[in-house]
C-alpha cells in the first residue's frame, strides 16, 4: 500500500470512527436546530469529518522512522512561489506537467473543501473563510517546523509560506465556490419552521431504532469498560477464561437498567428523543406502557438474548418487519404498549372513549 493509500485509509477509517460516535447528538441537533434531517445534509458533514483527518494524514503521515529521519530546512520568501510559478508558464503548455506546479496547484485543492464546508455548513463568508484557512494552514506547517511538536528532534517536512498563501487561496475560492447552494441551505442558524410537527414517517422511524442501537452500543461499552476496571482493580479478581462473559453479563445489565430510567422517567427512548417521536394514547396507564416498551425495545431484547441467544435474531427480524408493516413504523414497541406514535412536537389532544389510539393495528403496506 502506497502513502497515500495508507494515509486516505486512515482519514476515511478515523472519520467513520468519529461519526460513529458523533451520530446521535449530530441527529439531534439537526432536528432541533432545522427540524429534519436531509440526506444531503449528513453527507456534507460526513466529508467534512473525513476532510478534517484527511489534512492531517496527508499532511503528517507517515511519520518516518526516528532512526531515518532527514532534517530539512525552511522557505520563508513569499516571492519564493512568484519566482517558481513563473518559470512553470515560461515553458508554454507543458507547465501543466512540472512538478512545482502540480505542488501549487494541489496545494489550493486541497484547502477548497475548507472554504466551502466553512459557507455552506457554518454559514460564514469570505473573512472567515480566509481566518480559517490561514489558521489550519499555519497550524498544519508549524507542527512540520517543530517535527510534530518535539517529537521528532527536527522538522522533517519542509516550512514554506508559499504553502500558507496558496493554502489560504484555496479555502478563499471553496468559500466563492459554496454559492452555488441556495441560502436556505446554508449555515446552522434555527430554521423558523424548527420547532413545527413534521409528518412520522417510517425512515423517520427507522432513523430513531438506529440512534437508540448506537446509543445502547456506546453505553454498553462504557459499561463494560467499568465492570472490567472494578474487577480488576477494585475487587483485585484475578482473570479467567470466563472474565468476557461476566463482563457482559454485568454490563448488559447495568445498560439495560439506564435504559428503563430513562424510559421510565421521558416517555422516551434515547432515539426517540433525537428524532422528535414520542408515543401516545392507548388503554394501559402510562408507566406500564412504557414499561412494555422497554421490554419491546433494544433493552428487552438484550436481556433476553443473555439467557436465549438463539431467540435475538428471531426478535430482530420480527422488529425490522413490524417497522415496515405497522402504522407509521409504530413497530413492536407500539403493538405492546397498544400507542400510536406520534411527532412529540405535537400538542396532544384529547382521547375521545373510542379513539383510533385503541384500535387494534392494521398492517399496512410498504408504500
Amino acid at each position: 500500500m502506497t502513502g497515500q493509500m495508507f494515509s486516505g485509509a486512515v482519514a476515511i477509517g478515523l472519520g467513520l470512527v468519529v461519526g460513529f460516535l458523533l451520530f446521535v447528538p449530530f441527529v439531534a441537533i439537526a432536528y432541533r436546530r432545522r427540524g429534519h434531517l436531509s440526506f444531503g445534509r449528513l453527507l456534507l458533514w460526513g466529508a467534512a469529518l473525513i476532510y478534517f483527518w484527511a489534512i492531517w494524514t496527508y499532511t503528517l503521515l507517515p511519520l518516518p522512522d526516528g532512526d531515518d529521519i532527514r532534517c530539512v530546512g525552511m522557505v520563508t520568501d513569499p516571492l519564493e512561489i512568484v519566482r517558481e510559478l513563473r518559470g512553470t508558464l515560461s515553458q508554454g503548455s507543458r507547465f501543466v506537467r512540472d512538478p512545482a506546479f502540480l505542488q501549487i496547484a494541489l496545494n489550493v485543492v486541497l484547502f477548497l473543501p475548507l472554504g466551502f464546508f466553512v459557507r455552506v455548513l457554518g454559514g460564514r463568508g469570505i473573512f472567515v473563510a480566509f481566518a480559517a484557512g490561514l489558521g489550519l494552514s499555519m497550524f498544519v506547517e508549524t507542527t512540520q517546523l517543530t517535527g510534530v511538536w518535539g517529537l521528532y528532534p527536527c522538522a522533517y517536512r519542509v516550512f514554506d509560506v508559499g504553502d500558507l498563501m496558496t493554502n489560504t487561496l484555496g479555502a478563499l475560492v471553496g468559500s466563492v465556490i459554496g454559492f452555488i447552494v441556495p441560502r436556505v441551505h446554508r449555515g446552522s442558524a434555527k430554521a423558523s419552521d424548527a420547532d413545527a410537527p413534521r409528518p412520522v414517517t417510517k425512515g423517520r422511524r427507522a432513523l430513531a431504532m438506529l440512534c437508540d442501537g448506537i446509543a445502547f452500543a456506546l453505553i454498553g461499552y462504557v459499561a463494560g469498560v467499568g465492570v472490567a476496571a472494578v474487577r480488576l482493580y477494585l475487587l483485585e479478581l484475578p482473570q479467567d477464561a470466563s472474565d468476557g462473559t461476566l463482563v457482559s453479563f454485568w454490563s448488559t445489565l447495568g445498560t439495560a437498567a439506564i435504559w428503563l430510567i430513562v424510559v421510565l422517567a421521558t416517555g422516551q427512548t434515547i432515539g426517540d428523543a433525537t428524532v422528535r417521536l414520542r408515543y401516545r394514547g392507548g388503554r394501559v396507564p402510562q408507566p406500564i406502557a412504557r414499561l412494555l416498551r422497554w421490554a419491546a425495545g433494544y433493552a428487552g431484547i438484550s436481556l433476553l438474548g443473555l439467557f436465549v441467544p438463539l431467540a435475538v435474531p428471531a426478535l430482530v427480524f420480527a422488529s425490522i418487519l413490524l417497522l415496515l408493516f405497522t402504522r407509521r413504523g409504530r413497530g413492536l414497541p407500539g403493538l405492546v404498549s397498544g400507542q400510536q406514535l406520534t411527532d412529540s412536537r405535537e400538542k396532544p389532544a384529547p382521547a375521545p372513549e373510542h379513539s383510533a389510539d385503541a384500535e387494534p393495528d392494521r398492517v399496512t403496506s410498504m408504500s
